[in-house]
């Protein structure tokens, strides 16, 4: 079980104020762990991490992934057992606006973790998140494997191939053995689920208009995409750390964790699934097109999880439409009462672990 890892152990999570951080935050001290956060000010409005009043459960520090000096000071006083790196700039639009900064968020934000814990000379479990994205995607229809090659067109992309050769470099040359500390990485991405508000994302698109009774906009219905619920990938990145505590032998390695091969679906079909649940049944009259925006964007990227599951006995659970129930009812909840949210969220955090059981 989870909670013989977790419970009562000192957990530090980067990035933890976002919305995967919310929910890792809570999972975690649902397990009975002690939880840090380190994290920026900045945060969406609404925000999961303040309409549930996470800050008041756990010790929270603020500052830059790649403020060196901030940094080294919080994990000085924290001494932490396990460390989750989710800090990131997350939307692939946004890097083409401000390239530079998502680089020295996700590369170097990554790197100055990585010394940090060489100078501190750290002796826990690390688990670092990276993307699906780290891989040079060339559309092909079957998944890929984590020794791929790694590449990026778009500065997103990018920058999370670039935060994979420094954990490489770094895992390489100062935690060669792993006999004190032991790290591993994780690619997941385009998860969906409540209290996710970030710009450019269709699911978060359809609940804002939804929630305010307009039409949502659909810049590229076509788009193929593997669909997970959030709770999927955190419960495989809870499952490395796991493994990784108990064996030397994950030190160092990658592992993909992506939805059901079944759950890979179109915007379009996606969002026609998510209407239902949201109790509409002409679904046509509540979305309308939008022009696409001249940026690169795959359409295809799905990735293969069989080394995840032979190695961690880890899969996926929840079918598209158990997914997208999760996510409606959680916007809806929030529509309807926000005080109810919390209780709403660690309902649903029950509710999947007794489908992982």
């Amino acid at each position: 079980p989870l909670s013989k890892t977790f419970s009562g152990k000192k957990v530090f999570i980067t990035g933890n104020t976002g919305f995967k951080g919310s929910w890792l935050t809570l999972w975690l001290e649902q397990l009975g762990a002690s939880v840090s956060g380190y994290s920026n000010r900045e945060k969406t409005q609404p925000s999961m991490f303040e309409d549930l009043g996470i800050e008041k459960k756990i010790n929270q520090f603020h500052g830059d992934i790649a403020d060196r000096k901030s940094l080294l000071a919080a994990l000085k006083i924290i001494k932490p057992d396990f460390i989750f790196h989710l800090a990131a700039q997350s939307i692939v639009s946004t890097s083409y606006s401000n390239p530079l900064e998502t680089f020295k968020t996700n590369s170097l934000g990554t790197a100055t973790l990585l010394d940090v814990m060489v100078e501190l000379e750290f002796d826990g479990v690390a688990v670092m998140i990276t993307s699906d994205k780290c891989y040079e995607n060339d559309e092909r229809i079957t998944g890929y494997r984590e020794d791929d090659c790694l590449g990026g067109r778009d500065p997103y992309s990018a920058s999370k191939a670039a935060a994979e050769i420094f954990l490489s470099t770094y895992i390489r040359s100062f935690f060669s053995d792993g006999s004190k500390q032991r790290i591993g990485i994780a690619r997941a991405g385009n998860v969906i689920g409540g209290g996710d508000w970030n710009a450019n994302r269709i699911i978060v698109d359809c609940a804002k208009a939804w929630l305010h009774r307009e039409k949502v906009s659909i810049r590229n219905p076509e788009a193929t995409r593997p669909w997970q619920h959030v709770l999927e990938p955190l419960s495989g990145y809870l499952r490395l750390a796991q493994k990784l505590s108990e064996s030397l032998e994950l030190h160092g390695e990658a592992f993909n964790f992506g939805p059901k091969e079944s759950n890979v679906y179109t915007v379009n079909e996606v969002v026609k699934r998510l209407g239902k649940h949201w109790g509409y049944k002409d679904i046509a009259s509540h979305l309308e097109l939008a022009p696409n925006k001249i940026m690169h964007e795959s359409s295809l990227l799905s990735l293969n999880c069989e080394k995840a599951a032979q190695e961690l006995s880890w899969s996926p659970r929840l079918e598209i439409d158990e997914c997208l129930k999760l996510v409606a009812d959680w916007y809806i909840q929030f529509g309807r009462d926000s005080d109810r949210l919390l209780e709403l969220t660690l309902e649903q955090i029950k509710y999947f672990e007794s489908k992982v059981n």
